[in-house]
């Protein structure tokens, strides 16, 4: 069966209504997983590695669905009073900042190396994906703003390094930045989502341009992939499926750790 699966993702042609439909359903599942939680990223990875692409043109690849996603979702967000732009905008240039580190870094390192790192950071982005629903507020979006916001040293330097990594890989920024807007800015989960969605616009055209400069980007699959992302992020944000989101951050977890495991094992076969 997985010998059929990857000989109809590597043979198919990307304009053929079969992988059209794929690319796009899936990119709408990412897209949605992604504008709720995050880590969905990790998916379109897999899918793109699957059909062919070496991992560092699948990391460049997946940015032009999360600038186009994440665009439409902060816009989303802000008319439902759940971002606050003048906050987004303050963590926002720490992380841009970092983004060209990383995907400097991501461009150029070999790809096997990239691998290998991926697949040991990407079971702890899970594990951080599963406590965060073990906390009382996850859900509250009653939660009070913490008026907590000035950002010192300590905290402009976390964003920088925050920023590295989702300028590295996309896949678990997302709740690297809901996180850290948590603990460090007293934000609740649910803005702190809003800080995440207009982060992730103001970061990742920088990646993004660090990609198309190394001629690592699949624009055919990019742009159809990002229809998908759009309407996945659309969905998600307006709709609120609270009651669903746990059950899918765990499915996504299980996959994470399933590519993970991928990933450095590849290394040895």
């Amino acid at each position: 069966m997985l010998k059929e699966v990857i000989f109809f993702l590597t043979n198919t042609d990307i304009y053929s209504p079969a992988m059209i439909t794929l690319l796009v359903t899936v990119g709408m599942l990412v897209g949605f997983v992604n504008t709720l939680a995050g880590m969905a990223t990790a998916l379109s990875y897999a899918l793109f590695m699957a059909m062919g692409m070496p991992i560092n043109v699948a990391n460049g690849t997946t940015r032009v669905g999360v600038l186009a996603q994440f665009a439409v979702s902060s816009v989303l967000f802000k008319k439902q009073g759940l971002l606050d732009t003048k906050l987004a905008i303050k963590v926002g240039i720490p992380i841009a900042i970092g983004s060209l580190i990383g995907a400097q870094f991501a461009a150029l390192v070999n790809p096997s190396i990239m691998e290998v790192i991926m697949g040991l950071m990407l079971p702890v982005m899970a594990v951080l994906l599963i406590r965060n629903h073990k906390r009382k507020s996850t859900n509250d979006i009653h939660t009070v703003e913490s008026s907590n916001n000035k950002l010192g040293v300590v905290k402009l330097s976390a964003f920088v390094l925050i920023g590295a990594y989702g300028g590295f890989t996309h896949a678990g920024v997302g709740i690297l930045i809901i996180f850290g807007s948590f603990y460090l800015l007293g934000l609740d989960l649910l803005r702190s989502n809003g800080i995440k969605q207009f982060a992730v616009v103001m970061y990742t055209p920088i990646a993004l341009a660090v990609f198309i400069w190394h001629g690592q980007i699949n624009w055919p699959v990019a742009i159809i992939y990002a229809i998908g992302n759009v309407t996945g992020a659309v969905i998600a944000s307006l709709v609120a499926v609270k009651w669903g989101v746990r059950f899918v951050n765990y499915t996504i977890a299980t996959a994470v750790c399933i590519m993970s495991f991928w990933l450095i094992y590849k290394q040895f076969i």
